[in-house]
């Protein structure tokens, strides 16, 4: 019963995100699967929410207006919130390394957003959820922070008490045609990940720029 809540409270705030996705009227990938077919927010419905939505353009904005929908679209994709982006982004600074390269570094080696690349998760905030709920081990013991950071050699497994679940299942057969990213392994009969290096970064492929976001925190 508490997993079907779980669901349904997943659903209710997926579809308050999709609506933000709609605003800002770019696909975030929130929810991996849906995203890549016809039943995508964004697809069914292309153009911004509410009754006068169809009608309504994108318009288009100031250079402080770019910077913060850039902005929001980081939030989004991570499901992180403007206290915790602004603490990454002071840690980033510090690094010898790019300020921008070490930002997406930090937030992709949070652990709710790396249980959602294994594919332990359909959305990050599922992955949240779980592992809010202690579902999550990480060499072996419950992480209950999503914020976690990740390291090399890293293991991510889920606890054993929810491999049967009818969520569980649904994850398997998701994870048969999946395949995480290069810098995550996975074993799928067991649902066990791992860190093999630190994320190799590819500014390009991400639905949001990053620039515009550290001009705006460097004001």
């Amino acid at each position: 019963m508490v997993l079907v809540h779980q669901k349904l409270e997943e659903f209710k705030k997926m579809k308050v995100k999709e609506k933000k996705e709609r605003a800002l009227g770019i696909n975030l990938r929130l929810k991996a699967c849906r995203c890549a077919s016809s039943k995508c927010a964004l697809v069914r419905n292309p153009y911004p929410p509410g009754v006068h939505g169809k009608k309504k353009k994108f318009q288009s904005l100031s250079e402080y207006g770019l910077q913060l929908k850039e902005k929001q679209k980081l939030k989004l994709f991570y499901d992180i919130d403007e206290r915790t982006l602004w603490r990454i982004f002071k840690s980033a600074q510090k690094e010898k390394e790019s300020t921008i390269i070490k930002l997406i570094e930090f937030l992709e080696r949070r652990l709710n957003n790396v249980v959602f690349k294994l594919g332990f998760a359909l959305s990050i905030r599922m992955a949240k959820n779980l592992i809010r709920d202690g579902h999550i081990l990480i060499n072996g013991k419950k992480v209950r922070v999503a914020g976690y950071e990740v390291k090399i050699n890293d293991l991510i497994a889920l606890d054993e008490k929810i491999k049967n679940s009818s969520i569980i299942q649904n994850i398997r057969e998701n994870l048969k045609t999946y395949e995480p990213p290069p810098w995550l392994e996975i074993d799928k009969e067991k649902l066990i990940g791992k860190v093999v290096s630190l994320p190799q970064i590819d500014l390009e492929s991400l639905p949001f720029e990053v620039e515009p976001i550290i001009d705006l925190f460097a004001r």
